[in-house]
């Protein structure tokens, strides 16, 4: 590949990345620890995230098991996921904290599913305004006459592919997410 290519070959993974990373915190059923990633917990003054002030284990499909360091940070950890947007009450016994995920309802799954199918829009518009910002820049690159018209609308045509690389990944991953969504 074109070193020129290689920066936005990049910004396109990224942004492939990302979206799996969204994925994965959407709860599609069964208990995944990755749903508790953005959560930040009030460690001696300092947003802290979950796992870096307990062990976060799943014993069961449908249940994650939060066990703080110190026993002091279960109220901490109570109250953050409260005021989280994950929608579940954790149950503390003062030592652990339970996280019990119920079944989803066949419209709550349709919703998830349309979710993922937005954020999946979301990402391909982004390899697609790298693709823009690649051809301006190559346009530029012709007009100042560093290189030639031929070599500028090959480099564009190394763009293009590599923009339907990452927009057929994210319409794979879609697929696979929405899939694991819907299935019961």
């Amino acid at each position: 590949m074109d070193e020129r290519l290689q920066q936005y070959d990049k910004k396109m993974q990224k942004s492939y990345e990302n979206l799996l990373a969204e994925f994965g915190s959407i709860r599609a059923g069964r208990a995944n620890p990755h749903v508790l990633d953005r959560i930040r917990v009030d460690y001696y003054g300092t947003p802290t995230g979950l796992q870096q002030v307990a062990n976060v284990s799943v014993p069961e499909p449908r249940m994650i098991l939060i066990q703080p360091w110190e026993p002091g940070m279960v109220r901490e950890i109570e109250k953050a996921i409260l005021t989280s947007d994950l929608g579940i009450n954790p149950t503390n016994d003062g030592k652990a904290i339970r996280l019990v995920f119920p079944e989803l309802t066949e419209e709550r799954r349709k919703e998830l599913a349309k979710d993922v199918k937005k954020k999946g829009e979301g990402a391909k518009v982004a390899v697609r305004n790298i693709r823009r910002d690649a051809n301006d820049a190559l346009k530029k690159l012709g007009k100042s006459n560093e290189v030639s018209e031929d070599e500028v609308k090959q480099l564009e045509g190394e763009v293009q592919k590599l923009t339907d690389k990452y927009i057929a990944d994210v319409d794979k991953a879609v697929e696979e997410k929405t899939k694991e969504i819907l299935t019961v």
